[in-house]
């Protein structure tokens, strides 16, 4: 089977996160899902972004299993792997180490939603699942981060086709869309939202979060059944 087309839109993703500021050298990674095939390609691991090509893209399983490729795939593929094969409704899926998003799952907070740009993609703060018990460190490491990264959101009672961003604590950001280039989009936006937060609060550190209706009103007008936002 051929497997040209999610390689070719792995490899177009990932070269936007070092385009977008999102990554250095090698970290992050991004990958696109082909459901009828049961498989995804995604970046190989420690593979300079500059020496991508599409055929360097590993397509592996769902249960992290390569099924082609000649190199080892990233480092992150189990996470990828459990969220596809749980998540039926997304395309693809990325994980980075940006500074500011980073830096808020290394405090392991949420992003307070304190402006309107937050309320155009959600309703809430971005969630910063709890840092990794050590049972699962020691554990299957990778794996066990896609069930972190799930009972967050089942915990807060939160849909992940609604909420399509997530902070790990003492960890870094991970997004995901129903394609990979609203994976991408949203792991840039989840990267300003979080400097935008802590610009914030470095001006004015008694900042009151957002007040209902205007988050409600700038949600509705991108996303509801009335919405007027774009053509």
């Amino acid at each position: 089977m051929s497997y040209q087309s999610i390689k070719e839109e792995a490899y177009e993703a990932n070269m936007q996160l070092p385009a977008l500021g999102l990554v250095l050298f090698t970290f992050g990674n991004v990958s696109v899902v082909d459901r009828k095939a049961g498989v995804f390609a995604i970046k190989p691991s420690g593979v300079p972004y500059k020496l991508l090509s599409p055929e360097k893209m590993v397509i592996v399983d769902f249960d992290g299993e390569v099924v082609e490729g000649g190199l080892r795939p990233s480092s992150d593929t189990k996470t990828h792997a459990v969220l596809y094969k749980h998540w039926a409704q997304i395309g693809g899926i990325v994980h980075t180490h940006s500074t500011y998003a980073t830096a808020w799952a290394q405090a392991q907070r949420d992003i307070p939603i304190y402006g309107t740009t937050h309320a155009d993609h959600l309703t809430v703060d971005v969630p910063c699942a709890a840092p990794m018990s050590d049972e699962m460190i020691r554990g299957n490491y990778e794996h066990e981060t896609g069930f972190q990264i799930m009972g967050c959101l089942q915990e807060r009672k939160l849909s992940y086709q609604e909420v399509e961003m997530i902070l790990v604590g003492n960890h870094a950001p991970f997004t995901w869309g129903k394609t990979a280039d609203k994976a991408v989009y949203n792991a840039a936006v989840v990267e300003e939202v979080a400097r935008m937060a802590f610009l914030t609060e470095s001006i004015h550190p008694g900042v009151s979060r957002l007040k209902d209706s205007l988050i409600r009103k700038h949600f509705e007008r991108k996303h509801g059944p009335d919405s007027y936002y774009g053509q």
